[in-house]
């Protein structure tokens, strides 16, 4: 029957001596052509509330994916028998691999259909993360949380299987809401929705602490997110739900993780994730002819035969000699482009029929061939190249039931009746072992590492310098790294450098800021009594990690901003950009003090043999202050007893 198809069509690559060869020749084969499915011409009008683009049911698309469903359950629960090695046996869902020419219509139409009679699918061979239900879902009910303002995210969210409302539902809420905004309507009535308030509020107590991807998960988990959007959508939107976590852990180590910044970043991208699809999992396959290459199966649906005539894609159109030629319209092309058009056309048509003797040849034992709307016109469908093909190879008419089309049939194929003597083997249910379903225990957390900053006291004497706690810090930071980089620049390029290493580093200054960073830089550098710090041999930016003693004391990390290392002696020696300078070490602040102490033990555990100094350089006064033995034991004594 293939060689039949292409009778005549040498100049795709279908010669006389170039026949097909079927592997297993000595097995029973049938080829069904179903009668063509017409094209709708009266366009039933849908009730006002339904997606505008669902199709009615008296598309021919929705008929014909309908007609395949209810075929393929009849196959299924009737036990119908294919050939096999060993002997007939009853067809299962994963036999079965349904091929289209592209996601079109009736791509998503047959999917819909055997998902409504229960038919195990494996879903799409291929997923636009973005049109997934489950991420529009998701990302929907994140501009929620993100802008409870938004109504439509609102009621998307609730409409999805998140929530499960219906229409109904979703009607009473916003129609008789006294309020602007329908999340007002629903938070102001508690004991209508109980439960959907609980997981709202839980959600947005942490919309602003949590990360992208930690608040998906809560979704997903704590909120039974996953179960209720799989047992709604099926297994294949576990693919989508995990990319989807991927793609928020991909954007938290790029970006800001704000949720915000994921929603726009998360919604721009076109992300397309391809699906393994393995008749192992005993699930019905639905993939496009170009994706099956390589791949086979016991029975072979090929429903996209309809006329689809060649097109010529692109600007271009190219001479038989290379020379390319931009592309008028059709009424403006000139004799050398017409025939450059009709080439193109010719090598579109050739590339069609290849890739119809791809789908022919999917089909291990039967192939089932369909069609729905129009398989007439200039080019030959793929409908009547079978259709032809099968008849000069000898097939006859067969009632399928549903309308009369044609049957090839190679050897006995077997009845439809289990024999008795063969009970019909279940597959079993996978047994789960035991630790599925325990609940895991508590994770053993190791001790946090705390920062020597962070433990306690305050950090500044008495009085405002005119900045808030953020601005003081980034002014800080900002002093920090210029202290950190420019002792190893030239002293004449100072002034010139310190804006573009801010700038490196995010942290830009206005002029008026700069010149107040600068009167705290320069002085300390040019000092000849403090030169001794940033001399060559010095470190700076130095990463310290340490067990304290005591009972209480948690791990350390910190970065001392200075370490001068001799022979002998360690001095420890950190940068404070305080607006108020104490008179003297007596008069330093609690919280510095506790800092410099922890570490001073840190360093003493790292270098006991030597002896360790502490010290603070003031950036306002250019001051070197050292801070004495005692001031450090006492402070460190206060760190233990608390």
């Amino acid at each position: 029957m293939v060689d039949h198809t292409f009778d005549g069509r040498s100049a795709s690559g279908f010669t006389a001596s170039e026949k097909h060869r079927a592997f297993k020749d000595q097995l029973p084969g049938r080829v069904d052509l179903w009668p063509v499915v017409e094209k709708a011409k009266d366009v039933e009008k849908q009730d006002w509330y339904l997606p505008v683009d669902q199709r009615g049911p008296t598309d021919h698309n929705v008929i014909l994916a309908k007609q395949i469903a209810t075929y393929i359950h009849g196959l299924i629960t009737q036990k119908t028998l294919i050939p096999h090695d060993d002997g007939p046996r009853p067809i299962r869902a994963g036999d079965i691999m349904i091929l289209v020419r592209s996601r079109s219509a009736l791509f998503q139409e047959i999917i819909r259909s055997c998902k409504d009679i229960g038919l195990p699918m494996a879903g799409a061979d291929r997923l636009k993360v973005q049109k997934e239900m489950a991420v529009r879902d998701l990302l929907a009910f994140l501009n929620f949380l993100a802008t409870p303002e938004d109504d439509l995210a609102l009621a998307i969210a609730l409409k999805s299987p998140l929530f499960g409302w219906d229409e109904q539902r979703l009607f009473d809420l916003a129609h008789k809401r006294d309020t602007k905004y329908l999340w007002h309507a629903l938070r102001d009535q508690p004991d209508l929705y109980d439960t959907e308030l609980h997981m709202i509020h839980d959600l947005r107590d942490k919309t602003d602490f949590l990360r992208p991807y930690d608040l998906l998960e809560r979704i997903l988990t704590k909120h039974n997110g996953r179960k209720r959007l799989i047992g709604r959508l099926g297994a294949e939107a576990m693919d989508a739900i995990d990319t989807l976590l991927s793609q928020a852990l991909i954007y938290e180590q790029s970006e800001t993780p704000s949720l915000t910044g994921f929603i726009s970043w998360a919604s721009a991208d076109e992300l397309e994730i391809k699906r393994q699809l393995s008749a192992d999992n005993d699930e019905i396959r639905v993939m496009t002819v170009h994706g099956s290459k390589g791949l086979e199966s016991p029975v072979v649906i090929l429903p996209d035969t309809a006329k689809r005539d060649p097109k010529v894609k692109g600007d271009l159109l190219f001479t038989p000699d290379g020379f390319a030629m931009w592309k008028p319209t059709k009424d403006n092309m000139s004799e050398t482009l017409n025939a450059a058009y009709d080439m193109r056309l010719e090598a579109e048509q050739q590339e069609a029929d290849r890739l119809l003797y791809v789908a022919l040849t999917r089909a291990e034992k039967w192939l089932i061939v369909a069609a729905s709307g129009e398989v007439d016109g200039p080019y030959a469908s793929w409908y009547r190249q079978i259709q032809n093909g099968m008849t000069k190879a000898g097939a006859v008419e067969h009632d399928f039931g549903f309308g009369t089309g044609l049957r090839l049939a190679h050897l006995d194929w077997p009845s439809t009746a289990v024999p008795p003597s063969e009970p019909l083997q279940e597959r079993p249910a996978p047994s789960l072992p035991n630790w599925v379903q325990a609940t895991a225990s508590p994770p053993n957390v190791s001790p946090t590492h705390i920062a020597p900053s962070d433990l306690g006291g305050p950090k500044a004497l008495g009085g405002a310098d005119g900045r808030d706690e953020d601005a003081a810090m980034r002014f800080g930071s900002q002093v920090h790294l210029l202290l950190e980089h420019l002792p190893t620049i030239s002293p004449a390029h100072w002034i010139d450098l310190a804006p573009r290493i801010l700038d490196h580093a995010d942290l830009t200054a206005a002029q008026n800021e700069l010149d107040d960073i600068l009167a705290h830089v320069l002085p300390v550098l040019r000092s000849q009594q403090l030169a001794w710090i940033f001399a060559p041999d010095t470190f700076t930016e130095v990463g310290v990690s340490a067990h304290l003693d005591g009972p209480n004391a948690p791990p350390i990390y910190g970065i001392i901003d200075r370490l001068v290392v001799t022979d002998e002696t360690i001095e420890i020696i950190d940068y404070k950009t305080n607006a108020i300078v104490p008179q003297s070490a007596d008069h330093i602040p609690s919280g510095i003090l506790h800092q410099m102490a922890a570490y001073r033990a840190a360093l003493g555990k790292m270098y006991p043999r030597h002896q360790i100094c502490t010290g603070i350089l003031w950036t306002k006064t250019a001051q070197y202050m050292k801070i004495d033995d005692m001031s450090l034991v006492h402070s460190a004594s206060e760190d233990t007893s608390s």
